[in-house]
């Protein structure tokens, strides 16, 4: 796994103003097509047909499904293809992980009392993982709009004094100070003054305000490199029973991991008559870590011999998240006929306040038919409200910037359906199989993110006492990213292409 090096972190500051945005509230709500290898090459729709153990992670009632008690493990290779447009400027970048996903058992308990209700009951544990962060992107091309803008608009309005050195005062010191008392937009604004980036209007005045770019309009050559790693997985406990011959009921309690860290340099470069600063370079590094608890219970009925009708839904999951963030920032300047290279490196990692996010809801109906022995058609349908994704903090106290940001995900983001087919077809101990994909975009403007398609195919073996299986699936989506929150607000267009490739070996008791 590609390892991101946090570079010049020696200090801490606790940082009370929030970073957080609509974009984290994303990264930890959505899933993608990972599980074992018959689950992905049925593309996940299985909420009706259980007996798989990502399955279970769809419609706990999955788990009495199972016949013999047994265990599973998969292995995953999992690549993402990135297509960046950048003012007509194409380039691709690409990003490859291998993992092991999934690992579960499940343990089967047949009632020897043949006149009870109750045929069975099984207990599992399972372990998925739900979403993959590794990814890498590159974006280049010359545009019109200089980050020397993110700095600039930032800096407005703060006092000169607060961005100059004091006697005896290092650029690690007043950095750790702004993060305490001012806040990230601060920070900015310091590491641009202390970059040459703008200078003020009234460079005598303590109290000046107002700030004018060192960078003169025209064209900027630019090149914004973005590495991420991490991920995003569940362990579940499922208890689950079947009644009769023909209904199944279960429940999963389960606990979440977030590991997530990026890294984001942009390097832009001018020859613009005028700009005293014709090169800049920017860095910022995040690291987050959270935990999270969630239930689910369903229930699956055989309505008729071969067909079969599933219902679950997914409560929220609770996280508690933690973050911390690094920034770099170098800049080359003309003064007096002299190139001189500034370098702005506070040493410094900003420790925020832990805060709690609360994920949508989640319903899904399931239906299958299954052909006897020959196979099965499956299709699932959910709906999940992402408008509902809520920041807190965690004692529950007022934040108004959490208010604002939780304004702002209910005004952007909106209710998605997802759309899930699988098909199977056996032949004896050899089956094949196939799947599609499709979720809306989780934004009410689908040019920021557009809607996930997707397909899936795979084939299995049982061999009696074990079964080897073997699944490829693809998804693409296109997204338009801003490279900055303001000031260098110019967009790329991004097409996703998300590979998965999946062995899983399953063992029968």
């Amino acid at each position: 796994m590609k390892k991101i090096a946090f570079l010049f972190m020696a200090l801490f500051s606790l940082t009370f103003t929030i970073a957080q945005n609509t974009t984290d509230g994303l990264r930890y709500s959505t899933e993608q097509n990972i599980g074992t290898a018959r689950f992905t090459a049925l593309n996940g729709a299985m909420g009706a047909l259980g007996g798989d153990f990502s399955a279970v992670s769809v419609n706990p009632a999955g788990g009495a499904v199972f016949l013999n008690s047994s265990l599973m493990l998969s292995a995953s290779l999992f690549d993402v293809e990135n297509k960046a447009n950048y003012f007509n400027n194409s380039e691709k970048s690409f990003s490859d992980n291998i993992t092991l996903n999934q690992l579960g058992g499940v343990f089967v308990i047949n009632n020897s009392n043949e006149a009870s209700a109750f045929k069975k009951f099984t207990i599992g544990l399972n372990f998925d993982t739900t979403k993959s962060f590794d990814n890498e992107l590159y974006i280049a091309g010359t545009g019109n709009n200089s980050i020397g803008n993110f700095f600039l608009e930032q800096a407005q309005g703060i006092p000169l004094n607060l961005l100059q050195l004091q006697s005896g005062e290092s650029i690690s010191d007043l950095y750790k100070y702004l993060g305490e008392s001012e806040g990230n937009i601060a920070q900015n604004a310091f590491l641009g003054y202390q970059g040459f980036i703008f200078d003020p209007v009234d460079p005598n005045n303590p109290s000046n305000t107002t700030y004018i770019s060192n960078i003169a309009n025209g064209s900027f050559n630019q090149e914004y490199a973005y590495l991420s790693q991490g991920y995003n997985s569940k362990f579940s406990i499922n208890l689950a029973t079947q009644i009769t011959d023909n209904y199944f009921l279960g429940i999963n309690i389960n606990t979440h991991t977030i590991n997530f860290d990026q890294s984001s340099f942009l390097l832009e470069s001018n020859s613009n008559p005028g700009s005293i600063v014709n090169r800049v370079g920017f860095e910022n590094n995040l690291s987050v870590n959270g935990a999270g608890i969630s239930a689910q219970i369903g229930a699956i009925a055989k309505i008729a011999n071969n067909f079969r009708l599933g219902l679950s839904l997914d409560s929220p999951t609770w996280y508690q998240i933690s973050e911390e963030t690094s920034q770099y920032l170098e800049s080359r300047r003309v003064f007096d006929g002299q190139t001189i290279n500034e370098f702005v490196n506070p040493n410094i990692i900003n420790v925020y306040e832990d805060y709690t996010i609360r994920t949508p809801a989640k319903v899904t109906a399931s239906a299958a038919y299954i052909f006897g022995q020959s196979g099965l058609i499956s299709f699932d349908y959910s709906y999940k409200d992402y408008s509902s994704i809520e920041f807190s903090r965690i004692n529950n106290s007022y934040s108004a910037s959490f208010n604002d940001l939780n304004n702002t995900i209910n005004n952007t983001l909106q209710g998605t359906s997802i759309f899930k087919a699988g098909a199977e077809y056996r032949i004896n101990q050899l089956s094949l199989r196939g799947g599609f994909h499709y979720e809306e975009s989780p934004y009410q403007n689908t040019k920021i993110v557009g809607d996930l398609t997707g397909f899936s195919l795979g084939a299995g073996y049982n061999f009696g006492r074990y079964t080897f299986d073997v699944a490829y699936s693809r998804s693409e989506q296109e997204r338009n990213q801003q490279l900055y929150s303001v000031g260098l607000t110019d967009i790329a267009n991004i097409t996703t292409i998300y590979s998965n490739f999946i062995m899983s070996l399953g063992f029968n008791f």
